[in-house]
C-alpha cells in the first residue's frame, strides 16, 4: 500500500512538473512571438522622436536572436546599435512626420560615454533642420546631463537633482589581501611599460607616480572635452562650469535652475505640453504621438544587411558596391568562436580575409571597442589587417576604448577616427602569474611535491614558484611581443620608433591627445568612419553596408528576420511554419526558459567615471 501511495505521488508530481514545463515552453513561446512577429503602421505625422534611455544602444548587434533574450521577461529586447541610432536621427531630419526630438533620460538602458557623445554630435547637426529639440529627467546623472545639454530647452522633476561633479577614476589595490592569503604573483612588464598599471594592483597599494600621472592627464582631458561641449550649448563660461563642479553647487532642481543648467522646472505632463509650444498638433485623441527610436529605426529598415561568415552568396545578392562593417567590441581572446562580448582573433582575422577576398567589397570599415587581450589573437588579427590594406581601403572607428590589443590591430589601418572620450593607446604588454604554494601550505596545510627531468619541466602552474629559467624565459617572450607591437605601429602610423617608443610605454590616452601625438588622424565616429572609407575607395553615396555575423541555425536565423522588423504593434501569426519546431525546441530544451545564461566581468585596463 505504501509503495502505491508513493508510486501515486510520485507520478502526480512528475505530471504536474510536466505541465509547468509545458505551459512555461508555450507562454515563452508566445513571448517570442509577440516580441517578434509585428505589423508595422508607419511612423504618425505630428511624431515626436524619442531619443530614450531605457534602450540599449550599442556599438554591435548581438551574435545571435538568443543574445538578445531577456530571461527575466521571457521577451527578446534587441538593442539599438550606434550605427542604426545614427541613421534615424539623420533620417529623422528630413522626415516630414518628425516634428522634433525629446531626449528622455530616465530609464537604466545601457550606452557608453563615447556613444553618448557620437549621439550628441549628430543631434547638433540634426538642429541644423530648424526642429527642436527637448530633454526632460528626475535625475540627471552626469553622462545623462551631457547629452541632453545639446537641447534647446532642458527640463527637470521640481524633486530632482543634477549631478555635476567632474570626472574621476579610483582603482582597487589587492596587495594588503594578498599578503594576507600568502598568495604571490610574479609580474612580468618590460622596463619601459611603466606606465602599464594594469599590474599595480597586485604588487602595490597605491597609484604610481607614473599611473597617477596618466590618470589625471586623462580625466582632466575627457573633463575639459565634455565642459567646453556643455559651455558651448549652455552659453557659460568654462572655467564657471569647473566651479560648479568643484564646489558642489548644483544638487537640486532650483540649483540647476539658478546656475543656468536647466530651462525649466515641471512636471512630465508640462513637457507634453512644451510639444505644443513648438507647433506640434494633438492627435484625434487629444495626445501628441510619439516614437521610440527603436521603432523608428525598425520602420526605417535602415539596419546594414548582416552575412554570416562563409557565405559569399550573401554578399553577392547584395547592391554593388559594398562596404564592409566589421565589429571587434570586447575581450581580445584566442580562438575562432563568435560569443558577444569577446573578440576571437581567429573569428576577426576570417572575417577580414573574407572582406578582402569579395571583390564586390570596395572599403572596409572596423568598429573597435576593446580594452584588449591576447597578444597572439591580436597578431593573428592584425596579420589580416595588414594584407586588407594593402588591397582596400581600411578605415577605424574607434568607441569607448581600443587601447592595448585594441590599439594593435588598429594600427595598419589608413585612417583612424576616434570619439573625443574615447580611451586609447595602451602600446604595452605585461604577464601576471600567481603562486599559491604558501597559501595551501600555511593556511590549509596543504604541501605539493615534483618528480621531473629538469627543474623547469612541466608546465606552468600556481602551485609553485617559477624557477629562474622561466623567469628568463617569460620575461624574453614579454619583450619581443613589446617589440613586435612598437614596430607594428611604426610601421602602420609612420612614425619613427623612437617617436612610438615616446608615446607608448603602455600609457593611456583621451581621443583628444591620441590626434595631437599621431595614435589617431581625426576625431569623429561611426558616420564619419564610413564617410571616409567610400571617400577613399571612390564610390561617393552609390554603396551598400554590410555586417559580418556568426553562421545562424536555421531557427535563428528564422529568429533574426521576424525580429528586423520588431515595432511596439504586435500580432501573432498562427500558420508561422517554425511554430511546432520552437515548441519542441522549448519543451526538449527547459532550462532555457530559467537560464539566460551566464557573464564573466573580466577586469580592464582601467575605467573612468563620469
Amino acid at each position: 500500500m505504501n509503495f502505491w501511495k508513493t508510486f501515486g505521488a510520485s507520478l502526480l508530481a512528475f505530471v504536474v512538473a510536466a505541465v509547468i514545463v509545458v505551459v512555461g515552453s508555450i507562454s515563452f513561446l508566445f513571448n517570442i512571438l509577440l516580441s517578434l512577429n509585428v505589423e508595422s503602421e508607419g511612423v504618425p505625422a505630428q511624431s515626436v522622436l524619442y531619443i530614450n534611455i531605457a534602450e540599449d544602444i550599442t556599438d554591435a548587434p548581438p551574435a545571435s536572436a538568443f543574445g538578445a533574450l531577456d530571461p527575466s521577461t521571457m521577451t527578446f529586447n534587441t538593442p539599438i546599435t550606434l550605427l542604426q541610432a545614427l541613421t534615424a536621427i539623420e533620417n529623422a531630419a528630413n522626415d516630414e512626420n518628425i516634428k522634433g526630438i525629446c531626449i528622455y533620460c530616465n530609464g537604466l538602458g545601457t550606452i557608453s560615454t563615447a556613444n553618448i557623445e557620437e549621439l550628441r554630435s549628430s543631434l547638433l547637426l540634426f538642429k541644423n533642420s530648424g526642429k527642436f529639440i527637448v530633454a526632460y529627467d528626475d535625475v540627471y546623472a552626469q553622462n545623462e546631463y551631457y547629452l541632453a545639454s545639446v537641447a534647446d530647452e532642458i527640463l527637470i522633476n521640481p524633486e530632482g537633482s543634477l549631478d555635476w561633479r567632474g570626472a574621476g577614476t579610483t582603482t582597487l589595490f589587492y596587495k594588503g589581501l594578498m599578503d594576507k592569503l600568502d598568495i604571490k604573483a610574479e609580474i612580468f612588464r618590460p622596463t619601459d611599460c611603466k606606465f602599464k598599471s594594469a599590474v599595480e594592483p597586485f604588487f602595490r597599494t597605491n597609484m604610481s607616480p607614473e599611473n597617477r600621472l596618466q590618470m589625471e592627464v586623462l580625466v582632466n582631458s575627457m573633463w575639459n572635452d565634455i565642459v567646453n561641449d556643455v559651455a558651448m550649448s549652455r552659453g557659460i563660461e568654462p572655467q564657471e562650469l569647473k566651479r560648479y563642479a568643484s564646489e558642489l553647487l548644483i544638487n537640486t532642481s532650483d540649483d540647476a535652475l539658478e546656475y543656468g543648467m536647466v530651462d525649466r522646472i515641471a512636471y512630465e505632463d508640462e513637457l507634453f505640453d512644451l510639444f505644443g509650444e513648438y507647433g506640434v498638433k494633438r492627435n484625434d485623441m487629444g495626445l501628441y504621438n510619439n516614437i521610440s527610436l527603436g521603432k523608428y529605426s525598425s520602420l526605417l529598415d535602415i539596419a546594414p544587411k548582416r552575412v554570416s561568415v562563409g557565405n559569399k552568396s550573401s554578399i553577392e545578392n547584395l547592391k554593388k558596391p559594398l562596404v564592409a562593417i566589421i565589429y571587434a567590441e570586447g575581450q581580445i581572446v584566442d580562438g575562432n568562436a563568435y560569443t558577444d562580448g569577446y573578440v576571437f582573433g581567429s573569428r576577426l582575422a576570417e572575417e577580414l580575409r573574407q572582406a578582402r577576398l569579395d571583390e564586390n567589397t570596395k572599403a572596409v570599415v572596423v568598429r573597435v571597442n576593446s580594452p584588449g587581450g591576447s597578444a597572439l589573437a591580436s597578431e593573428i588579427a592584425w596579420r589580416e589587417m595588414v594584407l586588407l590594406q594593402e588591397v582596400k581601403p581600411v578605415v577605424i572607428s574607434m568607441g569607448d576604448m581600443a587601447a592595448s590589443g585594441g590599439y594593435y590591430i588598429s594600427a595598419p589601418a589608413d585612417y583612424i577616427f576616434a570619439d573625443k572620450l574615447t580611451l586609447t593607446g595602451s602600446i604595452g604588454v605585461f604577464g601576471v602569474i600567481y603562486n599559491i604554494e604558501n597559501t595551501l601550505k600555511n593556511k590549509l596545510g596543504v604541501t605539493t611535491d615534483t618528480a621531473a627531468t629538469s627543474p623547469s619541466a612541466g608546465q606552468i602552474t600556481i602551485l609553485r614558484s617559477l624557477t629562474e629559467e622561466q623567469r628568463k624565459s617569460i620575461n624574453a617572450g614579454v619583450d619581443r611581443v613589446y617589440t613586435t607591437f612598437t614596430s607594428h605601429v611604426s610601421e602602420g602610423r609612420n612614425l619613427p620608433i623612437e617617436d612610438v617608443l615616446k608615446i607608448a610605454e603602455g600609457r593611456v590616452w583621451s581621443g583628444s591627445n591620441a590626434v595631437e601625438i599621431g595614435l589617431v588622424d581625426e576625431i569623429g565616429g561611426f558616420t564619419e568612419a564610413v564617410v571616409k572609407a567610400t571617400e577613399l575607395a571612390g564610390i561617393s553615396k552609390k554603396y551598400a553596408l554590410y555586417e559580418f555575423n556568426a553562421q545562424l541555425s536555421p531557427f535563428e536565423q528564422w529568429l533574426e528576420d521576424m525580429g528586423s522588423t520588431a515595432t511596439v504593434n504586435m500580432g501573432i501569426k498562427q500558420n508561422s511554419p517554425y511554430f511546432e519546431e520552437i515548441c519542441n525546441f522549448l519543451v526538449a530544451n527547459p532550462l532555457l526558459i530559467t537560464n539566460g545564461g551566464i557573464q564573466t566581468m573580466v577586469p580592464g585596463d582601467l575605467r573612468i567615471e563620469f
